[in-house]
């Protein structure tokens, strides 16, 4: 590049993605002259997904405008909770977030997940075609065009993921309402409709069942139920709201 000079300064926030000799104090970039500020930002090493405001000299422009020397620039981080206009809140995940999807899932909240890798392009593709939020480690993924709405996950461990993603958005919490294998909607069940999943022992001591409505998998407060009742009572207490009925 050798247009004109510009001066970029990241809030804290944002400090994951860029050098932190550039948190604080505002550093000189030589832009193209045509390309916008959104490219240069991206160039930089911040997805768009995590911008919440781009201030030039003090007033906040658009992701297209085009930068003219001698120009500051702050960028801020998205405001939260964060609103996902034109959709019902959902989300979609990427292969390496399979545990953030099952608690999701548990707090009722509708959340897409691919096992295997399918690959970027068809990740981005999904997202804009059912229009839910992508969820990624991954910066290059949330970089492409065709991306609907996305967002990085900062934390590599699940707990935090997971607050981190309610604190973000602040979706309405359901628990026990998803299959947290498919997403689909539970339904209570009689013990003779999932007596073919029942080992002898689980006959004999539970008589409280559900049933997902699209995968047929059954459930019942089992060895683990004080564990997933922990992850729902940390979840609601984070959130500050009682479960929707």
């Amino acid at each position: 590049m050798n247009g004109p000079e510009i001066h970029v300064e990241f809030a804290p926030e944002l400090g994951v993605f860029v050098p932190q000799g550039r948190l604080g104090a505002a550093g000189g970039v030589v832009t193209d002259g045509s390309s916008t500020l959104g490219h240069a930002v991206e160039s930089l090493g911040v997805p768009l997904t995590e911008v919440g405001a781009l201030l030039v000299d003090g007033r906040e422009v658009a992701v297209s405008h085009i930068p003219a020397a001698g120009e500051s620039v702050r960028v801020l981080p998205v405001r939260r909770p964060q609103s996902v206009p034109g959709a019902p809140l959902r989300f979609l995940l990427d292969v390496h977030l399979g545990t953030l999807a099952r608690r999701l899932r548990l707090l009722g909240v509708d959340t897409a997940y691919e096992s295997t890798d399918i690959g970027d392009p068809a990740l981005a593709t999904r997202s804009a075609a059912e229009r839910r939020v992508l969820l990624s480690r991954d910066r290059g993924l949330l970089r492409r065009r065709e991306l609907w709405a996305g967002a990085f996950v900062y934390s590599t461990r699940p707990e935090e993921q997971l607050q981190d993603v309610l604190s973000r958005f602040a979706p309405e919490l359901r628990p026990w309402t998803r299959c947290t294998a498919c997403n689909g909607l539970l339904r209570q069940a009689t013990k003779d409709e999932v007596a073919d999943q029942l080992a002898g022992g689980t006959q004999r001591s539970y008589d409280v069942f559900a049933r997902c409505a699209d995968c047929g998998r059954a459930y019942w407060r089992g060895a683990h139920h004080d564990h997933l009742e922990a992850i729902v009572a940390r979840a609601l207490n984070a959130s500050g709201t009682n479960p929707a009925p």
